[in-house]
């Protein structure tokens, strides 16, 4: 049964000419972005920052089930070793800076095997125009390598494959990356909201 399957993947890779490989491996490739993107960004909990925030510091939460729990439970650590220093702000900028690393990886190569897909499949079909043209001049409708049937299939074949890899990463990666500018705002309010709450209860002292 599975030798059918590969045989049968192997024959529609062959249809589509030698660019139906690279167009994979593009495949792979993006697919393997999204699904790590998607994996790390992560939020957690629904809540507002400011509830977990709260929660954390009361001790009515303790487990951590994302990003967002992840990095609040990393800057309370370093508000309550630090007090209410400005070091404190820097250390966690530093350690902040890790989780936007974390949050944008990957988003280049989304982007760039998202833009190169449909100019593979492009590429594809112009080859397989060109076949068709020559076959045309030469009157082979039936060559060796299809002739004006081949020329088309490989065309079609090329550009539905390239649409295949574009689209859905298009879709999904534009969710991903409004998911992250999401978080990266909220991890900006969580220092606001330590760094302010600290400052109000010096005011106050």
């Amino acid at each position: 049964m599975i030798g059918v399957y590969i045989e049968g993947f192997l024959e529609y890779m062959h249809s589509g000419g030698f660019v139906m490989w690279p167009l994979f491996f593009a495949a792979m490739f993006l697919w393997f972005g999204l699904g790590f993107r998607f994996h790390t960004l992560k939020r957690g909990s629904k809540k507002s920052v400011r509830t977990l925030i709260r929660k954390y510091d009361e001790h009515k939460r303790t487990k951590v089930a994302g990003l967002i729990d992840s990095a609040i439970q990393d800057a309370m650590a370093i508000v309550n070793e630090f007090g209410r220093s400005k070091m404190a702000r820097k250390l966690i900028d530093d350690k902040f800076y890790e989780y936007e690393v974390a949050i944008r990886k990957y988003s280049k190569m989304v982007m760039t095997l998202v833009a190169i897909a449909p100019l593979i499949g492009l590429l594809g079909t112009v080859v397989g125009m060109i076949e068709t043209f020559d076959s045309l001049a030469s009157a082979s409708l039936f060559s060796q390598s299809g002739g004006i049937a081949g020329g088309i299939s490989q065309a079609l074949f090329t550009t539905q494959l390239g649409l295949v890899v574009a689209v859905p990463g298009v879709i999904i990666g534009r969710l991903l990356d409004r998911r992250s500018h999401v978080m990266e705002l909220e991890l900006e309010q969580i220092k606001d909201i330590l760094c302010v709450k600290e400052t109000k209860e010096d005011h106050e002292v």
